[in-house]
C-alpha cells in the first residue's frame, strides 16, 4: 500500500467530517510525516470531538459513511471509543472519539499542512503529537517523538507538552512517562 493512498483516504475522511460538522484533527502517523521522522503508515488516525451523550450519534453519521473493519463496529465504537473504518480505496481509518480536555485543545491547535497535490490535512501541533505518543508509551512510539525532537528541537513549546502530559500520567498511573520525556529532550537540546 503505498502512502498515497492513506493521504486520499484521510482527505476522504476530512472532507467527510467537515461536511457533518465534526471538530477533528489527525494524529499518529500522519502528523508524524508533517513533524517527525517519515516512516510509512497503513492507516489514517483521527481524533473527532464527541462529548459522551452525542458518542451515538457521531458513531451512527460515521457508520452511515463508511464500512466497518469489525462485524461489531458500533458496539465495539460505543464501548472502546474508536471506531476502525474503511475508506473507500480500502485504506483503515482509525477514529477516536475525544471527549478529554487535552483532545478539546489539540483539536482547537490544529493547523492545515499543505500537500505536494496543493491540499491540506488538519494534523495536530507536534506539541500535541508528542504528548499523544508519549501516553501511549510503546516502544515506537519513543522512537517517533525522538524523530520530532530531532526535527522540531528548540522550536516546540516544551511547557505546554508537560502540562498536557502530566494530567494524562496521572490517569494511566505510569510514573516512568516523564522522566522518560525529560531524559529524551535533554539529549536532543529541548529544555524542559
Amino acid at each position: 500500500m503505498s502512502m498515497h493512498r492513506v493521504f486520499l483516504a484521510a482527505l476522504e475522511l476530512q472532507a467527510a467530517l467537515e461536511e457533518i460538522g465534526l471538530p477533528y484533527c489527525f494524529i499518529g502517523g500522519l502528523a508524524l510525516q508533517r513533524w517527525g521522522e517519515i516512516r510509512f503508515t497503513q492507516d489514517a488516525d483521527a481524533t473527532v470531538l464527541s462529548a459522551f451523550e452525542h458518542d451515538d450519534e457521531v458513531v451512527e453519521r460515521l457508520f452511515a459513511r463508511y464500512k466497518s473493519r469489525r462485524s461489531d463496529g458500533p458496539a465495539f465504537a460505543l464501548r472502546h471509543r474508536v471506531l476502525l473504518l474503511e475508506a473507500g480505496n480500502g485504506v483503515g481509518l482509525d477514529v477516536a472519539l475525544g471527549a478529554l480536555d487535552f483532545e478539546a485543545r489539540a483539536v482547537e491547535r490544529a493547523s492545515f499542512w499543505m500537500l505536494p497535490d496543493g491540499r491540506a490535512l488538519r494534523t495536530c501541533s507536534a506539541e500535541d503529537l508528542i504528548v499523544h505518543k508519549a501516553f501511549a508509551s510503546r516502544d515506537k512510539d519513543w522512537m517517533d517523538i525522538g524523530g520530532i525532537l530531532q526535527r522540531q528541537g528548540r522550536g516546540l513549546n516544551s511547557s505546554q507538552i508537560f502540562e498536557d502530559l502530566r494530567p494524562l500520567v496521572r490517569l494511566k498511573e505510569d510514573d516512568a512517562i516523564l522522566p522518560k520525556l525529560e531524559r529524551l529532550m535533554r539529549q536532543h537540546g529541548v529544555t524542559s
